[in-house]
């Protein structure tokens, strides 16, 4: 179970990426008042929970209503995650745990950012939805492990939250130095993790005999 949950922590932390998260929340609401920057964190993440939860426990009915099958889900998730973990290694801008250069600029314009792009796309993007759906997949039956997959995915969103109250004394008190550190061995993980799932999607579908 403790394996379950630190492979669970660490894929969702380099997905949802909560310290980045916090540094562009804290930018784009610099000019707001500390309760409305409250009233947003909290929103947003009541509002990306309830996003992610409902791929957690509908994810596999989708899939099997779409023919994808769990190793199919294995692979191309394995993929998406390997794309996000490069880009957290080298220090670039991922579009599929983040916004894209056009919502971002569009964001600029909004007075209330909680749902996008704070919970969507900042918070549950598209590489954090398909991971949940992955990491619930790989423990299907099994209700006990998927129980300890769904509390970690709520213990992380606790301190996405906490992060996002806390952004400008965290981005004050770690630099930019600590903090794209901390992302990239988060991301040296999430290759590694993402290497794996796709291995056993390939063994899965019997691609090594």
């Amino acid at each position: 179970m403790l394996d379950l949950a630190l492979v669970t922590f660490t894929t969702l932390f380099a997905t949802i990426g909560p310290i980045d998260t916090a540094a562009i929340f804290a930018a784009m609401t610099a000019g707001v008042p500390a309760r409305g920057r409250m009233v947003m964190a909290v929103r947003g993440t009541a509002i990306a929970t309830l996003i992610l939860l409902a791929f957690a426990f509908f994810g596999q009915f989708i899939l099997d209503r779409l023919g994808v099958t769990l190793d199919a889900l294995r692979i191309a998730g394995g993929i998406l995650l390997l794309l996000i973990a490069i880009d957290l290694v080298f220090g670039r801008h991922s579009t599929a745990s983040g916004p894209t250069a056009d919502e971002a600029e569009e964001a600029t314009h909004r007075t209330d950012i909680s749902a996008f792009p704070l919970a969507t796309p900042l918070i549950a993007g598209p590489g954090t939805m398909g991971a949940v759906i992955l990491m619930i997949g790989n423990v299907e039956g099994n209700y006990e492990k998927q129980a300890v997959v769904v509390g970690v995915l709520l213990g992380m969103m606790i301190l996405t939250l906490v992060l996002l109250l806390l952004a400008t004394q965290v981005q004050r008190v770690l630099g930019v130095t600590a903090m794209n550190v901390i992302s990239r061995v988060f991301g040296v993980l999430l290759a590694a993790l993402a290497v794996q799932f796709a291995l056993n999607g390939l063994r899965g579908v019997g691609a090594f005999g």
